[in-house]
């Protein structure tokens, strides 16, 4: 004897990252208000999303690290010093 109302809308949905107009459908439960015809010819509900794996810079590679940003870290540094350098300055100093 199953329960009714209880499950969530499980369906396919259409992802759109709106960074760069990626899209792909995949089952969720997410809800939508919207929908929109996939090039398939199919209706989907839509679920915007403002970054995908096509988008994130981690996974496209063009992410920075902190140390190769302009010497963002070096600037930081000189100005008030490496974390623990105050101690072993002064103990050096005695």
């Amino acid at each position: 004897m199953a329960k009714e109302g209880i499950h969530p809308n499980y369906r396919e949905v259409l992802f759109l990252d709106l960074s760069n107009g990626f899209k792909f459908v995949t089952r969720s439960c997410v809800n939508t208000k919207e929908t929109v015809k996939h090039d398939d010819g199919k209706e989907y509900p839509l679920f915007k999303l403002d970054t995908s794996s096509e988008s994130h810079p981690f996974y496209t590679g063009t992410q920075k690290s902190v140390n190769d940003m302009g010497g963002r870290v070096d600037k930081f540094f000189k100005k008030f010093g490496k974390p623990g350098a105050g101690a072993k300055a002064e103990e050096a100093a005695k």
